[in-house]
């Protein structure tokens, strides 16, 4: 039996390229920057970096749209960015991906938001954020809803990858909730606080613990508090599925009327975990589009995780890698 869920896993993993994702959610630049550290400053107790290289990459939804890309998938992405030079970087970054960026809405609302990451020695010295206010009922974000409506039908699979930076709003959440009620569509979310109480009839909904527990009123502390905040949020989010993602604790998959299914973590060393949830979310959403069931889909993406963490910023995993994952268990 195991042979045989191998073997299908195996098939999914290939069948996951040219999987159409749409990602509509909060867009950010990513900016690397590489260097050692061989002293202390005499100006004031911290170190000083020598910069050996910098790297620019899509950040937040953008990431999802990385990990849809690396894995084989054909991605579209959707969301706000500034008409700034950033917002000109991302949406280079992102074509150069293979991504479809036609509904990238350029606006004088809100900067493009960037992330600056300095690393040295395979550890992250400091991160310097700057973010635009964003309006999730402006101009800017009508007009992102617009394009997002129509193209829901010519994807097999839609991310909603919202980071709580006000591209997710109500306004979007309840046209998709009634699209999907109208004429029911596959849709991944990846939630945060600020919409906990807007998610509705989504395929698959994919908390952290914190926002598990957040989200559900439960303090997740062992095995019946977790099914308690798991069932909670099914009828809460009136959610076909909720996968909790639990660190080291691997992951929890809740379905309405069945038994809960948790999967050990397969990380074997841990090095970072930024961005671990945006390849859970493009591996399940990948999958889900191949034709996988829930289980098989949070069964790759815990694998994928598993990789990803292995790796030092903002990381993605290959088909390649992935299936190699699936075959070695």
């Amino acid at each position: 039996m195991r042979g045989v869920r191998g073997r299908r896993l195996g098939a999914l993993v290939r069948r996951l390229r040219g999987v159409r994702v749409l990602v509509v959610g909060d867009l950010m630049l990513d900016q690397f920057i590489w260097g050692r550290v061989d002293r202390i400053s005499p100006e004031a107790p911290v170190p000083v970096v020598h910069v050996i290289r910098e790297e620019l990459r899509p950040g937040g939804a953008g990431n999802v749209v990385s990990n849809v890309a690396a894995l084989g998938g054909r991605a579209a992405a959707a969301g706000l960015i500034g008409r700034d030079a950033a917002g000109t970087r991302l949406r280079l970054a992102l074509a150069a991906l293979g991504a479809d960026t036609e509904g990238l809405v350029a606006t004088r609302e809100t900067s493009t938001i960037r992330k600056t990451r300095i690393i040295a020695h395979h550890q992250q010295v400091v991160r310097l954020d700057r973010e635009g206010a964003t309006a999730d009922d402006g101009p800017a974000a009508r007009r992102l809803r617009d394009w997002v409506l129509p193209q829901v039908r010519r994807a097999q699979v839609l991310v909603v990858s919202d980071y709580g930076k006000g591209t997710i709003g109500a306004a979007l959440l309840d046209a998709l909730a009634e699209a999907h009620a109208r004429r029911p569509f596959t849709w991944v979310v990846d939630p945060k606080s600020g919409n906990f109480s807007n998610y509705r009839r989504a395929s698959l909904v994919k908390p952290n613990l914190q926002e598990a527990a957040a989200a559900s009123g439960v303090d997740i502390r062992d095995a019946v508090s977790l099914r308690t905040a798991g069932t909670r949020l099914l009828e809460r989010w009136d959610a076909a599925a909720v996968l909790i993602s639990r660190g080291e604790h691997g992951m929890a998959l809740f379905r309405p009327g069945k038994p809960v299914r948790e999967f050990a973590t397969t990380a074997r060393d841990v090095f970072d975990v930024t961005g671990a949830g945006d390849t859970v979310v493009a591996t399940c959403a990948l999958a889900l589009g191949a034709g996988a069931t829930l289980e098989e889909a949070a069964i790759l993406a815990n694998h994928a995780a598993g990789i990803v963490v292995g790796k030092v910023g903002t990381a993605t995993v290959t088909s390649a890698e992935l299936a190699a994952a699936v075959h070695r268990v």
